[in-house]
């Protein structure tokens, strides 16, 4: 079963451009070495320039998680800590 991803980063004041480059960043190796992933999008919240979203799908949850636990995730962690005011992640299945 396929699990649709809402990844939301809300930043500091005045530290959206270092968030968004290190977000940036991800697009590249998750969509190119990690296993399971269909898709991977960044977006920006129209209204609110600190917000970001990722909207996401992965083939299993086993997969999600080896992206959450990859070397360069815990890189982009590390790049953001202290930037980011709040981060949420909701892992999605279809409703019948």
């Amino acid at each position: 079963m396929t699990l649709t991803v809402v990844a939301k980063i809300q930043t500091k004041t005045g530290s959206a451009d270092t968030v968004h480059a290190e977000l940036r960043k991800l697009i590249e190796p998750t969509c190119t070495k990690d296993a399971g992933c269909i898709s991977y999008e960044l977006y920006l919240d129209k209204n609110d320039p600190r917000l970001f979203f990722f909207l996401e799908t992965w083939e299993s949850e086993e997969l999600l998680n080896r992206h959450l636990n990859s070397g360069y995730f815990k890189a982009y962690a590390k790049a953001i800590d202290g930037f980011a005011e709040k981060s949420e992640l909701h892992i999605l299945t279809k409703s019948d």
